[in-house]
């Protein structure tokens, strides 16, 4: 039974789910931990780095959702124009990079569940809970859209109401957060944190996902195109909000009590219990183990939905080979602890570096094929990019594109040498 039927909030779930989707996907442990490390280590410096990714990511889902409303998804594109072993070649590792992102989710899930359970006096270990978050992870997964998008709702509001308040009731220094606006790189070691900002929230996947899921709204004409932006403006400004107020808590709250870098997983939610209590960190554990659960599932749709499309196939949820490819991506995404042993890396390096991994590999290769497409009149006809959104796309290439070969090194060498 649908407990909101008929309801008020059916009809709010119709207008904006599919932005708080997107969002929901990339406001997972990583945006959490990272936004968390900016402000114990850099203060306000980085609150730019945050609300240029959050504009740039709009812009850009804004562009995909365009290619899907007036030609195709973006794989698909890619495909016409590449050919099959090509595509594939790139959808590939498009989708070791989810992999890699979902070894961090599974790993955040089983470390906070053994965390809270450690303090209601039960010893689990983070591991075995990893590997189980990945069995539920692929049957959640299966059941389909609509299964899954309430709930990332309702945790973006919730999210956003405990790091608002704790933001508010910190007195952070509105002079060091107009200064943190002010683009500037405080020293050579911020690269990774700016990246891991730019990959967590301009989230390439959700550039493929936006662009196929636009048409299970039913956003097929330019008549769409009012309720996509609103859906989008929503779900990212939401998002936007709530990750500068993490880095307005931690900076205001950790960094004066000289915590200078995350060492735990429950040191960003210190600063929700310093003003809160401590009724507040089982708060930040029970959110922060959903806000990672959450995005899993339309991460690792990714994979089930570009590699049969690289193929020349076409795809949706309800097909034998999306559930397979799902299955199968999100069941390894289970071997975090394996990963963890091999590469002698704690919960926290991995939430703070995978991401920043995608936005090396990731985020390049997903915005030339965005902004190619976005400019194909075989593709979209008189629907083409204009020069402003063409603009803020090749800013967004470029940027990426730099971070990448600025940062590959200092992200590839803490993952090979044992972590941060």
């Amino acid at each position: 039974m649908n407990l909101i039927e008929n309801t008020p909030l059916e009809g709010f779930f119709d207008e904006y789910g599919l932005g708080f989707v997107m969002v929901a996907s990339y406001f997972g442990s990583g945006s959490v931990f990272i936004a968390s490390s900016a402000g114990v280590q850099y203060g306000y410096a980085l609150l730019w780095a945050v609300v240029a990714a959050v504009v740039l990511g709009f812009i850009a889902q804004y562009i995909s959702a365009r290619c899907g409303i007036f030609g195709k998804p973006l794989m698909v594109f890619v495909h016409d124009r590449l050919g099959a072993p090509t595509a594939t070649a790139i959808a590939v590792v498009l989708s070791l990079g989810c992999v890699a992102w979902g070894l961090e989710l599974t790993a955040a899930v089983g470390k906070g569940i053994s965390v809270l359970l450690g303090g209601a006096g039960y010893s689990v270990g983070w591991m075995p809970l990893a590997v189980l978050c990945a069995v539920v992870a692929v049957v959640v997964g299966i059941l389909g859209y609509d299964a899954v998008e309430k709930v990332m709702v309702a945790l973006m509001f919730g999210l956003l109401i405990a790091y608002v308040v704790v933001a508010g009731g910190s007195s952070p220094s509105v002079a060091g957060m107009v200064g943190g606006m002010i683009p500037r790189i405080p020293e050579l070691g911020a690269l990774a944190l700016i990246a891991g900002i730019l990959g967590t929230t301009a989230l390439w996947p959700n550039f493929f996902l936006e662009s196929i899921l636009v048409r299970e709204k039913g956003w097929t004409d330019e008549s769409a195109l009012p309720a996509m932006r609103r859906d989008l403006g929503m779900g990212y400004a939401i998002g936007g909000i709530v990750t500068v107020a993490i880095v307005v808590a931690t900076a205001a709250v950790l960094r004066p009590a000289g915590i200078t870098e995350i060492t735990t997983y429950i040191t960003p939610g210190r600063a929700l219990a310093d003003i809160l209590g401590e009724w507040a960190l089982v708060l930040f554990l029970v959110g922060s183990i959903v806000a990672a659960f959450n995005s899993i599932v339309p991460i690792m749709w990714t994979p089930a939905y570009i590699i049969p499309q690289a193929t020349g196939h076409e795809i949706d949820d309800t097909d034998r080979v999306f559930r397979a490819i799902y299955a199968v991506g999100t069941a390894v995404t289970g071997l975090s602890p394996l990963v963890s042993i091999l590469f002698g890396l704690s919960v926290v390096d991995m939430i703070l570096l995978f991401p920043a991994v995608n936005a090396v590999v990731g985020l390049p290769i997903t915005t030339v094929c965005l902004l190619w497409a976005a400019n194909s009149s075989t593709l979209l006809d008189e629907y083409v990019n204009g020069w402003i959104l063409n603009a803020v796309g090749a800013i967004l290439v470029v940027l990426s594109v730099v971070l990448a070969v600025s940062s590959a090194q200092s992200v590839v060498g803490a993952i090979t040498g044992g972590g941060l």
